[in-house]
């Protein structure tokens, strides 16, 4: 079944907000301070290890570095762009209104958890191509794999910054899902070097989530997003990154 890959991530996100919600009640506000910190030191360094598995190679029995220049590019036109959009105040809005319409007015961190958990779950190459894969072959494996991961992250989000986590599982479903719908129209464009620019540049995207959850608010990730539709561009310009 096409798109069923996406209905299980989905269902992997609420269920791993679901069990968040029961244990992080029996956390003291110091041992859920905590938990956020590590969860946000856990994204950082799995967003270093995907975004060094792209820019570092051994080359002549020795370790060189590239795409400096890309990584660049990228994150500064693709910034600058999602500043003059100002996606973050979507975000934020849409936040809002879910806060509203789900009787939880009242929660101060809905928001930041929502958007956290969304920006940490959302972006990456295990959400793009396994949405592909999805809707060309019927293959949900990949995103299998990925909603035990979500999972996984999103108790731990929600044990910290409390429901708002849960509903990340929306940007999920509807971003996943215009992929795979849409995936005979782009697989043909997705080559494994626009996979390959934007795994490094979404796990550099998912970092600042990590730093945002370690030292507070210091980044508007939403904002950077066009950064990944940037890095599939460059992959077809006749340009050595």
């Amino acid at each position: 079944m096409i798109g069923l890959g996406t209905i299980i991530n989905s269902g992997g996100i609420v269920l791993g907000g679901i069990f968040g919600l029961l244990f992080g009640k029996l956390l003291k506000e110091r041992h859920q301070e905590s938990l956020c910190k590590s969860c946000g030191i856990s994204v950082m360094f799995i967003a270093i290890a995907g975004a060094m598995e792209k820019m570092l190679a051994i080359e002549k029995g020795g370790l060189t570095s590239g795409k400096a220049m890309l990584v660049t590019a990228c994150l500064t036109l693709g910034t600058l762009i999602g500043e003059l959009i100002n996606i973050e105040g979507l975000f934020e809005r849409f936040g809002e209104w879910l806060k509203r319409k789900t009787g939880n007015s009242g929660d101060n961190n809905f928001v930041t958890g929502f958007m956290n958990a969304s920006f940490t779950v959302s972006i990456g190459a295990m959400a793009i191509m396994g949405a592909i894969q999805d809707g060309i072959s019927g293959d949900w494996s990949i995103l299998a794999t990925k909603s035990i991961l979500d999972l996984i992250i999103v108790m731990v989000m929600t044990g910290s910054m409390g429901v708002g986590c849960i509903f990340s599982a929306i940007p999920v479903f509807v971003f996943q899902g215009a992929i795979t719908l849409l995936a005979v129209f782009i697989k043909p464009y997705m080559t494994e070097l626009a996979v390959s620019y934007i795994s490094l540049v979404g796990s550099i995207l998912i970092f600042c989530v990590g730093v945002n959850l370690v030292w507070g608010k210091k980044v508007r990730v939403a904002n950077m997003i066009p950064a990944v539709l940037l890095a599939v561009a460059a992959a077809f310009l006749p340009i050595s990154w």
